[in-house]
């Protein structure tokens, strides 16, 4: 096709430019772009690999905010198992799908900052175009750092003995490998606090505790019995707090239960978006390290968090919370079940510390840090 001598200047690198459809701009006021105030011009294009799980996915969105603020005229793309998920500032939200791969690898990019170490990511990392690339790569069929910048992270990741040692938190370590500084920056989780759901909890008091009881069917090391649940329940409701359980589809029995046994609220279990919506309606949460502690801090709740199998270097609560952990060691160290045969370390954890720990936050106002 040949075009006329006379062709309207069309400004491809415009951040509102789309090439198979009108642009916002178009579409709202008609203009085109030779008359255009909006437009905004892309210096510099940022491609983001973190697969999942969903809570990993969550925890690293605090990167977006750094990279907005170095490179305001930036262009993020991010590849992911959840792009819904995903914070507003990410131009363009891939699923990992063939259509996706096709994008990305006719694509050129200034920065690949990829975050997983999982061989499909990896190998995704030798294929992309880019001018620069942290993170991990794939080399001989295994997983391997790219430069010194990812080799802390890496070295952690395949030796538990370092993991142990490590004094960063997540954020410090995945900021560090991108050639960042992490400054505190929060979570991105707020597009989900207006959908319009309505819930009933006017019959519960305040301060509104929830209970996030499971930790999902894999990792069973990090499931705190029942009774201690219904312990804290019982208690927290005897003191005047309004308590609501919270959880998915496979811990709705178990949460039933707890409810039945210690006077309660539970409301069922709901889908993703719904579930992060009633999360957003509670005071503290008190949770195991799971998609829901992730969630809570993303709202910028208060939050009890049960730790045995991790680092508790590897947590960022923001000065919002505290962490609990079991009176005796845990020799499960990142185990998805518990091995030990002389005692399982959450028998150990108490139900009067955790109950400690949720008077402590709760008295304190958010700014504290709580350690």
């Amino acid at each position: 096709m040949k075009f006329p001598e006379d062709k309207e200047t069309i400004k491809t690198d415009c951040r509102q430019f789309r090439g198979h459809i009108p642009c916002k701009p178009n579409k709202l006021y008609g203009v085109h772009c030779g008359e255009c105030d909006y437009y905004d011009p892309i210096k510099e294009r940022f491609l983001i690999i973190k697969l999942g799980a969903l809570g990993d996915v969550i925890r690293t969105t605090p990167l977006v905010s750094k990279i907005k603020s170095l490179h305001p005229q930036a262009e993020i793309w991010w590849l992911t198992y959840t792009p819904d998920f995903l914070p507003d500032d990410v131009d363009r939200k891939l699923k990992l799908d063939v259509p996706a791969l096709i994008q990305i690898e006719e694509t050129e990019f200034d920065y690949l900052f990829n975050l997983d170490k999982d061989y499909e990511a990896a190998a995704l990392t030798n294929r992309v175009k880019a001018r620069l690339k942290r993170g991990f790569s794939l080399r001989d069929g295994k997983t391997v750092p790219i430069d010194d910048l990812a080799y802390a992270k890496y070295h952690t990741g395949i030796f538990d003995d370092v993991n142990k040692a490590n004094t960063k938190n997540y954020l410090e370590e995945i900021f560090e490998i991108c050639g960042f500084t992490f400054g505190g920056e929060k979570y991105v989780l707020s597009n989900f606090q207006s959908d319009g759901y309505k819930w009933d909890l006017s019959g519960l008091k305040r301060p509104l505790v929830g209970l996030n009881t499971g930790c999902g069917g894999r990792w069973t090391s990090r499931l705190w019995r029942e009774d201690n649940w219904a312990k804290v329940a019982s208690t927290l409701v005897s003191q005047g707090y309004g308590v609501l359980i919270l959880g998915g589809e496979q811990e709705d029995s178990r949460s039933k239960k707890i409810a039945a046994k210690s006077g309660a609220s539970y409301l069922g279990y709901y889908p993703l978006r719904q579930f992060i919506n009633l999360v957003d309606q509670v005071d503290l949460v008190v949770t195991g390290v799971t998609m829901g502690m992730h969630i809570a801090i993303g709202l910028k709740k208060k939050v009890v968090l049960i730790n045995n199998i991790f680092n508790r270097y590897e947590f960022e609560l923001y000065g919002l919370g505290k962490i609990v952990e079991p009176d005796k060691e845990c020799k499960c160290f990142f185990m998805p079940k518990c091995v030990n045969k002389d005692y399982f370390c959450l028998d150990h954890l108490p139900p009067e510390k955790v109950l400690d720990a949720v008077a402590d936050v709760l008295k304190k106002p958010a700014s504290v840090k709580l350690g």
